[in-house]
């Protein structure tokens, strides 16, 4: 059996538990109906930090000692004080502060400690190196209010000072009590309590150094419950009733985590959830020590260790005396010390007085060994019942020699079983040695204690990880033993392991996910920086991978991606590094290069494994891949350089044609700054009136006369002057401009179209190219554009829309119906450049096109018997045959017109007529024409 000094507890247990029996039977504990009213002020709002106040109101211990308690929320942590001392409440809770308000001359008195360490911490962001706290010099902190001195966490400062790092050293930011701003860098370290904070951070996968007071001797008490000298004199049995009831709520709270948090959430707050709750009392656990230290226990040298460290601080004079401070509710040692004087004052009766006294010792010595046995049986029960596993082993040979069953029932093992063997028998081999040195220390003397995190092998083989704590303790024989306390927190490493898994790895392909990318690529990049080595980067995108996705499903694209990382992965070492930045691209880090040469052989048998086919289901799919390559730190020397360099690599491989790869160049970089800037230019030319629209004219090749006009969209740049749309429209299609842009284009075309009508023939037409992007946006028809034409007084006849025939392969319905919406409202469409596509005669026939325009690529070679000449010839037949009309692009000469009216070519459209002119130009070009006489029809020569 451990047998521990409790005599003195157990003492004023006793004493406690008689006064209030005694009470009872004189009924000054009032009944039920009239019980006493009074509040008790917390610190701060409901949590698990007042459990014990919970318990001992839900389970009636405050009922049973005739007291009507009302438990109030804290608004600030010198709230209590304020209250306690303006009578607004009877009792608080309060931190070792009150020492200073009692010195300052308020009345203050502590009741009884239930923390008997502080809870105050500093967090500290996780270094690389061994933590120290010197580093924080000059580094921003939050610690306490910068207004208010009772919140400023003392313990923090005077440990400060002691280790060299004084406040003026710091910069002091007004805390804002959001473990957020340590997350996001907004500080370098963050005052907190142990019980709350890091299960803040810990959910986040926030990585923190811990500093606390403690490891320089600094210990505080921490939650102290506290009255007024007034209260005392005035109600001393209440105050006695008042702290057994709360004493004795606090032990069933700690002997009963789960159901008190439980209780808090049901009956307090839900500020907070159920396993913050169970993580805050276990955090307590060995700050209150229920096990090993009476609840409410005081130590009048720590009070005096404590006033010593506020004397440091200058905060108190040296050696300030505070009688009083500390609560007695024993009233034998009160009657004894009016006895004394009693007897001191009547000097002759000092026989009488010794005879008096002996007998009182007596007396005294056989409650005191009373109380020691109650002691010890309260303590075994203690033991006994502790939620935590608790072991006494022999530090010499490693013997456990009393177990407690929850330790037993952690490990596994009975209680017999475990004394038959060695502590180091139920650890995990892997840790046995990490533990020896701190061990040897320990034995040694050099530490007190230490904790740590180690695993225990069941006896089915099992693992089972626990939080353990090792204190050295001097036992009864002398011999060397050191106290174990175990806590099992294998569900929580376990949910602590899914958790990283889930923030660092992909969960389709298990890569590395683009967090953990980063910190793999920092990682590789300092150690080549060291080495004086390369690191390449290869960033993949795989092509046609939506084309997989739109036609098999999103299932068997996670299936083809879940094999492309497979394919990936067996092209590099072991030691390199494939991760997955989410949809269809993928990164290859490649570290420690001497030479590049490497490198590209990589991308290529990264390339000619991807063009393998992919089995999906019944079908097979392929794909290429378009590879960007850099080097550090050739091409860059910061990460997202480098990422960026990589990014625009991609793409200028997959504009050269895909399945390729390419290295980045500062070429790359300075078209990528142009892009940028062009597209930012780009955002304001609409509303700045800088586009233009040109009409080229399209002429009937029979007549000669211009039956119609193509609208091109021009670019008038402030500094880079007239801008081809070769250049421009790429980059509105891909910034989405292009909507708005098209708007602009066809409200333009529709009233030059509305005055040519009236002016120049009232069958007049104007066709208006329309980007892919535009026709296929879902939701979006051409009633817009309708009510634009009805607003002008013009029909659909007036308008033509060209289309590519890429548009064609589309099957969705929404081409569909867009095609069928311009039908009907009488809107002609045109299919532009064709014969250089995909689309075939079965689409001609399915879709209602008006007009076929020939590209310049067969017109530019027309000759007789030419194989360019056959194919228009062709196109033309086929047509007509279909009921449609064609237009021949790019006639620069008098024989490529004469060889497509030759033909039947209908409309003839390019240089030979015209280049595209200014509206205002155009439209003296058809007045000219207007006025002419009319020509002769022309015939092939």
């Amino acid at each position: 059996m451990i047998r521990f000094p409790l005599a003195c507890r157990a003492s004023t247990a006793s004493a406690l538990a008689s006064a209030f029996a005694l009470a009872l039977a004189m009924g000054i504990v009032a009944p039920a109906h009239a019980r006493d009213k009074v509040t008790l002020q917390l610190k701060h709002t409901h949590q698990f930090q007042f459990a014990g106040y919970y318990a001992a109101l839900e389970k009636g211990y405050y009922r049973d000692a005739g007291l009507d308690v009302h438990i109030a929320e804290g608004t600030d942590g010198n709230e209590p004080e304020r209250n306690v001392s303006a009578g607004k409440a009877e009792f608080g809770v309060g931190s070792s502060s009150l020492l200073l308000a009692r010195l300052a001359g308020k009345p203050l008195v502590v009741l009884g400690v239930v923390f008997q360490h502080s809870p105050y911490v500093l967090l500290v962001r996780k270094s690389a190196g061994t933590p120290d706290i010197r580093d924080l010099k000059g580094k921003r902190v939050m610690i306490g209010s910068l207004i208010d001195e009772l919140t400023q966490a003392d313990e923090l400062i005077a440990y400060l000072n002691k280790e060299g790092v004084p406040l003026k050293s710091l910069v002091r930011v007004e805390h804002s009590f959001n473990p957020d701003d340590l997350v996001k860098g907004k500080v370098d370290a963050y005052s907190a309590y142990m019980t709350n904070e890091p299960d803040y951070l810990d959910r986040l996968g926030f990585d923190y150094d811990v500093h606390s007071p403690r490891e320089a001797g600094i210990d505080f008490y921490g939650d102290n419950l506290f009255t007024n000298e007034r209260q005392i004199a005035s109600h001393p049995e209440r105050v006695r009733a008042f702290r057994a009831a709360s004493m004795k709520g606090w032990a069933y709270a700690m002997a009963n985590q789960e159901e008190i948090a439980d209780l808090i959430l049901s009956r307090y707050t839900r500020r907070h959830d159920r396993e913050h709750l169970l993580f805050e009392a276990r955090q307590m656990e060995p700050l209150v020590q229920p096990v090993l230290v009476e609840i409410g226990y005081m130590n009048p040298d720590r009070w005096r260790h404590i006033a010593d460290i506020y004397a440091d601080l200058g905060m108190l004079p040296r050696g300030a005396a505070f009688d009083g401070f500390m609560y007695s509710s024993d009233p034998a040692a009160t009657s004894l010390t009016w006895l004394y004087r009693s007897l001191l004052a009547a000097g002759l009766l000092l026989v009488g007085g010794a005879i008096v006294h002996v007998s009182l010792l007596a007396r005294e010595r056989r409650r005191a060994e009373e109380s020691i046995r109650q002691g010890e049986l309260r303590f075994r029960t203690m033991f006994e019942e502790a939620p935590m596993g608790i072991a006494l082993i022999d530090s010499a040979s490693g013997q456990f020699k009393d177990i407690n069953p929850r330790f037993a029932k952690i490990t596994g093992r009975s209680s017999e079983e475990l004394k038959r063997g060695r502590c180091d028998d139920i650890t995990h081999p892997d840790d046995v040695a990490s533990e020896a040195a701190r061990m040897a220390q320990l034995g040694a003397g050099a530490i007190a204690s230490f904790k740590s995190a180690r695993r225990l092998l069941r006896p089915d083989g099992s693992v089972v990880w626990v939080d353990m704590s090792i204190a050295a303790i001097d036992a009864p024989d002398d011999a060397a033993h050191h106290l174990c306390m175990i806590e099992d927190v294998t569900e929580k490493k376990t949910s602590e392991a899914l958790i990283w898994q889930q923030a660092n790895f992909d969960p389709l392909t298990h890569l590395p996910n683009r967090r953990m990318f980063h910190d793999r690529l920092e990682h590789d990049i300092l150690r080549c920086r060291r080495e004086g080595t390369r690191v390449a980067i290869l960033f993949i995108d795989l092509d046609q991978f939506k084309e997989v996705n739109d036609t098999l499903g999103h299932q068997q694209g996670d299936v083809l991606l879940v094999d492309a990382a497979r394919r990936i992965s067996a092209c590099v070492r072991d030691s390199d590094t494939v991760a997955r930045l989410g949809g269809d691209e993928f990164t290859v880090i490649l570290p420690q290069l001497n030479e590049t040469g490497s490198v590209g052989v990589i991308a290529q048998k990264i390339l000619d494994v991807l063009q393998a086919p992919f089995a999906l289901g019944q079908e097979q799919a392929y794909i290429s891949a378009s590879v960007g390559i850099t080097l550090y730190p050739d091409d860059a020397r910061d990460i997202d350089d480098l990422l960026k360099h990589a990014d625009q690599a991609m793409y200028a491989a997959k504009n050269a044609g895909r399945n390729r790869f390419s290295y980045f160049t500062p070429a790359l970089q300075v078209a990528a700054i142009n892009r940028m800037r062009m597209t930012n230019d780009l955002r304001s030319a609409l509303k700045g009136g800088q586009f233009r629209v040109y009409f080229q004219p399209i002429v009937h090749l029979r007549s000669g006369k211009i039956h119609k006009a193509e609208a091109l969209i021009r670019w008038e740049h402030p500094q880079r002057g007239l801008v081809s749309p070769l250049e421009f429209i790429p980059l509105a299609e891909s910034s989405g401009l292009i909507i708005d842009i098209g708007e602009w284009v066809f409200k333009e075309s529709a009233r030059w179209a509305s005055r040519w009508r009236r002016a120049h023939h009232p069958e007049f037409q104007v066709s208006v190219n329309q980007s892919p992007l535009e026709f296929q946006r879902e939701g979006k028809g051409y009633e817009g554009w309708l009510a634009h034409l009805r607003e002008l007084g013009l029909s659909g006849q007036a308008v033509v829309v060209e289309i590519t025939e890429g548009l064609l392969l589309d099957a969705s319905s929404g081409v569909t119906d867009k095609l069928l919406q311009l039908r009907d409202a009488g809107i002609q469409v045109a299919l532009d450049d064709f014969g250089t596509g995909y689309s075939s005669l079965s689409y001609l026939k399915k879709f209602d096109i008006d007009y076929l325009k020939i590209d310049r690529s067969f017109t530019r070679n027309l000759a007789p018997e030419s194989s360019d000449m056959a194919l228009s010839e062709a196109i033309i037949v086929m047509a007509h045959k279909l009921g449609l009309r064609v237009i021949a692009e790019g006639v620069e000469t008098h024989q490529q017109r004469d060889l497509l009216l030759a033909a039947g070519c209908d409309y003839g459209q390019g240089y030979l007529f015209a280049r595209p002119l200014p509206a205002e130009e155009f439209d003296a070009l058809l007045v000219a024409e207007s006025r002419a006489p009319a020509a002769a029809a022309t015939q092939p020569t």
